[in-house]
């Protein structure tokens, strides 16, 4: 049985459930970073199963209709603004591709999540004092 700071994460498109807010649903906007360049679209939100909060933003870029995208998690905590059509965060695009490889076999294993917000310079979620983050719209 999990605990709650053990819970796992789950795509927002495969959990049946919906953002409360149709304005807050980020998915398909451009995410852009720090210096303004383009990183891809926002292809899903990553929710924990135990306080149904978005951690991560899983991102899709390149590729011809789908065919050879590229997808990455990015941590809530990166994001900056957030517009009608564009997410920015604070992370720049060469460490962006630097960042831990992608495997939606891995999405439910905390040690896979700690090792990306490790690697983005941020505290786990789980961590006393951790605050979430407050998006300026």
């Amino acid at each position: 049985m999990e605990t709650p700071d053990t819970g796992t994460l789950i795509r927002l498109s495969d959990s049946g459930e919906t953002v409360a807010n149709a304005e807050e649903d980020i998915r398909d906007r451009h995410v852009k970073d720090k210096d303004g360049e383009d990183i891809g679209k926002v292809s899903d939100l990553l929710v924990d199963d135990t306080e149904h909060k978005v951690r991560f933003i899983e991102v899709a870029s390149g590729g011809f209709l789908g065919i050879g995208r590229e997808k990455t998690f990015i941590p809530v905590d990166s994001i900056t603004a957030i517009t009608d059509d564009e997410v920015r965060i604070d992370q720049t695009r060469s460490h962006i591709a630097g960042s831990p490889p992608y495997d939606p076999s891995l999405v439910r294993e905390r040690a896979t999540y700690g090792s990306i917000l490790e690697y983005y310079g941020y505290v786990p979620y789980w961590t006393p004092g951790y605050r979430y983050p407050n998006y300026r719209h």
